[in-house]
């Protein structure tokens, strides 16, 4: 098999993996880890914007505990964009894990 048709075979599998191959549960789990990840990456994407504000002269005036809560708010922040839908981070995590539970499980691992 030449090295076209062997990248060819294994994009067909990848279009082939299903959620009907794993158990639900285990499904639900990979759902749940892809859209944490999801928000995690999107917070760490925003924090940098937020750490251009000059919050010194706002009317918590800035301070060390600010900076705590503004890194739990960009967090939170990055939840909410990937619970109203996200960026599409979340959709090629869930494949791929998907992809990847299918595969162990077609060769005898547990699911």
């Amino acid at each position: 098999m030449s090295p076209i048709q062997s990248g060819v075979s294994h994009i067909s599998s990848v279009n082939r993996a299903s959620p009907e191959t794993i158990s639900p549960q285990v499904e639900q789990k990979i759902q749940k880890s892809s859209k944490d990840f999801e928000s995690v990456a999107i917070g760490e994407m925003l924090q940098p914007m937020f750490d251009t504000i000059d919050n010194s002269k706002g009317p918590f005036g800035g301070g060390n505990a600010e900076k705590q809560f503004r890194s739990l708010q960009v967090l939170e922040l990055g939840k909410q964009i990937s619970n109203a839908g996200g960026v599409g981070i979340a959709h090629q995590v869930y494949k791929k894990m998907i992809e990847m539970q299918s595969d162990r499980q077609k060769h005898g691992g547990k699911g």
